[in-house]
């Protein structure tokens, strides 16, 4: 192997390396941007109304 190929080979490695970490660095980005999103989803649903006491649901049969 010469000089050459050997600082070829270095250089390339450093790329591929650089590439891999601005990656996942989106990646990371573009989940915190999904994981906001999904928060002010939540947070922009209506609450749930509390059902009535004796209505469907309000009581359990144990002996049936």
């Amino acid at each position: 192997m010469d000089v050459s190929s050997i600082a070829a080979a270095a250089s390339a490695n450093s790329a591929a390396q650089l590439q891999q970490e601005v990656s996942m660095s989106v990646l990371k980005k573009a989940m915190d941007i999904q994981e906001q999103s999904a928060m002010q989803l939540l947070e922009a649903l209506p609450p749930v109304p509390a059902a009535p006491a004796g209505t469907a649901g309000g009581v359990i049969d144990t002996w049936a």
